[in-house]
């Protein structure tokens, strides 16, 4: 049975000890990914106080970059949105931001069939609004 780690020169650094993913036979499991841009580790749309207090954010930016992340992902895995069969999206704040949530993951997972919770969190480990933890199916 295959059994690779995947690191994704392509996404951002894991905030701990983990890779991006893991293939176990057939399933690839992806850790809990944000919005950070790769190339800068900055989050997209957040507005911070000179303390580095989140005073805003976008969810529409963070929504495209935590998508446009798990893409990456998934191709670095050899894999492809098509591939996924479960999603766990964790918001801060489901009450103002599950529409537009809603809205954007419709578009980009267009024709991919999984199956998918929504739940709110209290808190994530950085300042970001929404991260997404994925199943695929290979082969």
């Amino acid at each position: 049975m295959a059994n690779d780690i995947i690191r994704a020169d392509g996404a951002p650094a894991p905030v701990g000890a983990y890779p991006h993913a893991r293939r176990v036979g057939q399933l690839l499991f992806l850790s809990g990914i944000g919005p950070r841009e790769p190339a800068t580790n900055a989050i997209p749309g957040n507005v911070m106080d000179v303390d580095g207090n989140l005073l805003s954010y976008d969810i529409e930016a963070q929504c495209r970059q935590v998508f446009a992340n798990v893409r990456t992902v998934l191709e670095a895995s050899g894999a492809r949105f098509e591939d996924l069969v479960d999603v766990t999206v964790y918001l801060t704040d489901i009450a103002h931001d599950f529409a537009a949530y809603n809205r954007l993951y419709a578009e980009a997972f267009a024709g991919v069939d999984a199956c998918r919770t929504t739940v709110e969190v209290n808190a994530l480990p950085t300042p970001i609004a929404i991260e997404l933890k994925c199943v695929a199916a290979l082969g």
